[in-house]
């Protein structure tokens, strides 16, 4: 069994038994670690030591971090989750390299609220920026520390000292003092220092280079991966009873005959939650058919079916100015406007939510797929009546999410049927048409753009408005919930709120990193949602570097400038100007294609959230005029992520991010009438298919050694989307500014003569 997915833990007993340096909390590192959460969106842990870096300013007590026992058996604990990105085997190298241990002689143990450091949310590309961060400098403290212990033994400076790479010091004349026997001399309670100094790069033996992801082997094989996979002894199965999506309610649901189903232990009733639990999964999901066998109420006001989401536009919001600069008039030769469009996006996990509860001895341990468990845990022991140390949320990965799908909601569900059947183990897992039907969507946008060339070619002034409900309302208290809704009593549902500035939302990378004079950026920040929505990946910058980048085009063209140099004309930032030439050098952009009806080449650039990872990215498609299919020949992305900590890691990020950008810009969107979603099946919302993907993909991930860590999670999403819309523009001539560019849509907008 993996060791994510373990029943048993670790007491505290047995780690002060085992002595050496600890790296679980101490009581001091668990009230400080555990006061608030959060992350994106939310209350981050609160800073007791300013000055460090990372996530250590939340967590500066080294043993929140690293264990190593007097055998020399080390232990590296981590607040963030392996959501299926690698991060696990990123993070796993970064300690590694500033230990100077081989990875595999780490045991490495990540989001447990009885055990890891409070890291708020993974979410927001901050695992490296902040985890990475906080990792590579307690790392460091702990080699220094280690060096310092052995100096004092032989009387010798520390800087004569080195390390051997598998778990010494070593002295200049050879001798040697293992990791464990130094630790077992030192002070359990010391905090991190600022200033420790890191491992030179040009001596890693771990970090900038690709190893092998450490949590694929138990998913190539069929083994325990998920927490699908999870069985306790004496477990219980649950289903809940809900109508088809999420604002509805079943009006007459047959509870009477599900209780008299065989295998069905209970029906758990509480204002209009409802679930079932048997002995089996499947008598669970007969009974649950038979339960919902009933019309269904709409409870909320109705979806927007007519005008899709330009209906924000329509809607009360509140006004944030995100840009207002004056850099003097200037003259407008040309001038160019649009409106640019997504619909709301599922999260598609290939695998529905699903997570395990058990109450017992008074107290709720819960296995979840949450990006956010520290959270999870404060706002469950609300939902239940617990005190928060009485409610341990275990990470147990899925099929992966990349933003708020059920995961959440079906753990909060689960705890609660839990605390209804003391002593049993209740896993809980939706089905794919709840999952469909109920989760928080990804939000619809609309911008608005209206931008001038002066005389010279260069952007005089750039007026953008963007309209969007809150891409984060997770939970963070009870009420964030959907049954915090049902129970009785309930509570009342969480405010959502606008994430303010440099992270943003729906305004996430809405101002441009090019030098425009004369920007004015308004952010309308839609409070009501006409759909429930959440945190997808990449958030508002999705759209808005969609739009920016198809600008970028159209007004390159207005003046007759190339594409490229039109971008470069623009940037002042380096590193910016760096990958954008990489990319388009390695795709032959001087050379390539002239749109020609069929095909056409394009580009796009972003920094996420203009302080994460510099991505460029140029694309050749093809377009059939007689269908409006789009065919993706080839695509070269260059990004800069800091220092590469897992280079493959990387690619495998911005590679999976243009892939599912592709889908998301060519065939995804949630549909609905007025009283329900309709997309509740893969057939009824496509994504894109593997005889769709690219026909080549090659990333490149710029060498910055030593450079600060940059998240790379959700860098390509708006590149990927925004080439491929001026790619389609380059064959055909035709600017397309909505979302999803669907067959039908382009071979419309083409028009019958191609």
């Amino acid at each position: 069994m993996s060791q994510s997915l373990r029943p048993g833990a670790l007491t505290r007993r047995d780690i002060l038994a085992a002595g050496g340096l600890l790296v679980t909390f101490s009581l001091s590192a668990r009230s400080f670690a555990q006061l608030a959460g959060g992350g994106e969106g939310g209350a981050a842990p609160k800073a007791v030591r300013p000055d460090l870096p990372g996530s250590l300013k939340s967590n500066p007590d080294l043993e929140s971090w690293i264990r190593i026992a007097p055998d020399g058996a080390t232990t590296v604990f981590s607040g963030k989750a392996e959501l299926g990105q690698g991060i696990r085997t990123a993070l796993l190298q970064v300690a590694a390299e500033e230990l100077d241990l081989p990875p595999a002689a780490i045991t490495f143990v990540t989001a447990d609220t009885a055990r890891t450091p409070d890291e708020g949310l993974t979410a927001g590309s901050h695992s490296m920026q902040d985890g990475g961060t906080a990792l590579a400098n307690a790392g460091a403290n702990v080699r220094m520390l280690l060096t310092n212990a052995a100096a004092k033994i032989w009387n010798v400076a520390p800087d004569r000292l080195s390390t051997s790479g598998e778990g010494h010091i070593v002295a200049p004349d050879g001798r040697r003092l293992p990791y464990g026997q130094l630790a077992a001399t030192l002070s359990r309670h010391v905090e991190a220092v600022a200033d420790a100094p890191r491992r030179d790069p040009r001596g890693y033996r771990t970090m900038g280079r690709s190893i092998p992801r450490v949590d694929i082997p138990p998913k190539l094989v069929g083994g325990e991966a998920f927490v699908q996979d999870l069985r306790l002894p004496g477990m219980l199965h649950a289903r809940v009873v809900r109508g088809p999506s999420y604002g509805t309610r079943l009006a007459a649901p047959q509870l009477a005959a599900a209780r008299a189903m065989p295998g069905v232990v209970a029906v758990i009733e509480n204002g209009d939650f409802l679930a079932v639990v048997a002995r089996q999964e499947w008598q669970a999901i007969k009974a649950m058919r038979v339960a919902q066998q009933s019309d269904y109420i709409r409870t909320l006001p109705p979806l927007p079916a007519a005008d899709g989401p330009r209906h924000l536009q329509s809607m009360p919001s509140r006004e944030i100015v995100v840009l207002d600069t004056h850099d003097g008039n200037r003259s407008a030769w040309k001038t160019v406007r649009g409106t640019f469009s997504r619909p709301w996006y599922s999260h598609g996990s290939i695998g529905p939510s699903c997570a395990v509860a058990q109450f017992r001895d008074s107290e709720l341990t819960i296995w979840s797929h949450s990006q956010g468990v520290f959270d999870m845990h404060r706002a469950i022991a609300e939902l239940v009546g617990l005190a928060p140390d009485k409610v341990r949320c275990i990470h147990s990965p899925s099929a992966g999410c990349y933003g708020q799908n059920g995961a959440d909601d079906v753990t909060a569900e689960a705890g609660l049927i839990a605390m209804a059947l003391p002593g049993q183990p209740i896993r809980l897992q939706w089905m794919r048409e709840q999952e469909f039907g109920w989760e928080p969507c990804g939000c619809g946008m609309v911008t608005k753009v209206e931008a001038a060339l002066g005389p010279d070619r260069r952007i005089a002034h750039w007026n953008y408005e963007v309209w969007s409900n809150s891409h984060n309302t997770r939970a963070v208290k009870a009420g964030g919930y959907l049954a915090a809704q049902q129970i009785r009593p309930g509570f009342a549902p969480q405010e959502a709120k606008p994430i303010p500035m440099p992270e943003g939302d729906g305004d996430r990378n809405a101002n441009p990193l090019y030098a425009i004079p004369n920007m004015n950026v308004l952010y309308h920040f839609v409070p009501e949602m006409p759909l429930r929505v959440s945190a997808l990946r990449s958030l508002g910058a999705h759209l808005n570097v969609f739009t920016i980048e198809s600008m970028l085009d159209e007004l390159a063209r207005a003046g007759g400038v190339d594409p490229l140099a039109f971008r470069l004309a623009h940037m002042q930032d380096d590193r910016a100007r760096a990958v954008m030439i990489e990319a388009a050098g390695r795709f032959g952009w001087s050379h390539r294609p002239a749109g020609d009806g069929r095909r056409g080449c394009g580009m796009a650039f972003a920094r996420y959230k203009n302080i994460g990872a510099y991505c460029a990215i140029a694309m050749e498609v093809e377009v059939e005029p007689e269908t409006g299919v789009i065919t993706v020949h080839r695509v070269h992305a260059a990004v800069d992520a800091g220092q590469p900590a897992s280079p493959d890691g990387i690619r495998n990020q911005v590679e999976g991010g243009i892939i599912q950008s592709l889908s998301w810009a060519t065939r995804e969107a949630v549909s609905f009438d007025a009283t329900r979603r309709t997309s509740f099946d893969w057939g009824s919302y496509p994504i894109l298919r593997f005889e769709d993907v690219p026909g080549a993909i090659d990333v490149h991930v710029m060498d910055r050694p030593g450079m600060p860590f940059l998240g790379a999670g959700e860098t390509s999403q708006g590149p990927a989307s925004a080439a491929l819309a001026n790619a389609v523009a380059d064959a055909t001539g035709v600017r397309l500014r909505d979302m999803p560019l669907t067959p039908e849509v382009v071979r419309a907008a083409i028009g019958p003569g191609g």
